[in-house]
């Protein structure tokens, strides 16, 4: 995975201390079990993070704290749940996306447990709210920005140290649902976002509101059904929300084959992702890994 962070820094209000949270600084003898606080059922202990943590390994510490800062107790319980944010990274939304997650899923092992700050909270979800609105998802309760700390010790990131942050957050104007590569990871994330897939041809594309609605060809075929029936594939019509300013490439070709990807919002059935059909190899090992691929489970982070 490409990593896409700035260092990471503790932060106390009004000074920020100059060493960033790399593992070398770090004595976990000096661990105090007793200092993280009385919500945990388990004893804190500090593990490597594994490679397969993709949201968190190699975000610049070696080692996390479990249970973690969103009470999950076990390693393959954050998995399950780190795995539906790995798309949102991808995104770019916010350079300190990443730092924010990584902070509460996989804490870096200290005396204490040390939250992220507010405004980072509040930075990552003004900007990537409008990204993730486009799948049809919304901020999660339990990342509300008022539970963490205004000031005293609180998680940062350095705003010097990232050539990131020399863009604006969200800088791509592409719609978040076309903005894709076309590889077998990126197709693996929409269709695990995605509640229903289908291979079809696109009629027509209307501007709605702040929507584009995309109307499809009669010929569709199902790849993901999920819970859609007969009559419901027959009279899809799908919705690019907030989609109206921002370029599509793939829905100004008509001519060409594309699976598309949706989910049912309220009454509305949600474009989140659209990848033309082809022959590519990248395309078909997409085809056959999602025969046996896990997803993640994203309706039990984002509620």
């Amino acid at each position: 995975m490409k990593n896409l962070l700035p260092k990471l820094w503790i932060f106390i209000a009004p000074v920020v201390f100059l060493s960033s949270l790399s593992a070398a600084e770090y004595e976990y003898i000096t661990w105090k079990p007793e200092t993280w606080g009385p919500n945990y059922g388990k004893t804190p202990q500090c593990m490597v993070i594994p490679e397969d943590l993709r949201l968190c390994f190699g975000v610049g510490y070696k080692e996390m704290m479990l249970p973690n800062l969103l009470d999950h107790e076990t390693i393959a319980e954050v998995k399950q749940q780190a795995g539906s944010w790995v798309p949102l990274v991808h995104k770019a939304c916010h350079p300190g996306t990443q730092v924010f997650l990584c902070s509460l899923f996989a804490p870096v092992c200290l005396e204490r447990p040390i939250y992220p700050c507010r405004w980072l909270c509040e930075a990552v979800r003004d900007s990537c709210t409008p990204i993730m609105q486009a799948f049809g998802f919304p901020w999660p309760e339990m990342l509300r920005c008022d539970k963490f700390p205004l000031s005293d010790v609180c998680i940062a990131m350095n705003a010097t140290s990232s050539n990131d942050t020399d863009k604006s957050p969200g800088a791509s104007s592409v719609c978040p649902p076309c903005d894709n590569d076309m590889n077998t990871d990126a197709i693996l994330e929409h269709m695990c976002a995605s509640e229903f897939a289908i291979k079809t041809k696109i009629k027509e594309v209307k501007i709605e509101n702040s929507d584009r609605k995309v109307i499809l060809a009669k010929k569709r075929k199902a790849v993901k059904q999920g819970s859609l029936t007969k009559q419901d594939l027959k009279k899809l019509v799908l919705y690019l929300k907030n989609g109206a300013g921002c370029p599509c490439q793939q829905l100004e070709n008509l001519r060409s084959n594309y699976l598309i990807m949706g989910r049912i919002v309220g009454k509305q059935y949600i474009l989140i992702g659209i990848h033309k059909w082809d022959r590519s190899k990248e395309f078909k090992k997409a085809l056959k890994q999602l025969e046996s691929h896990k997803c993640p489970n994203f309706e039990s982070v984002f509620k």
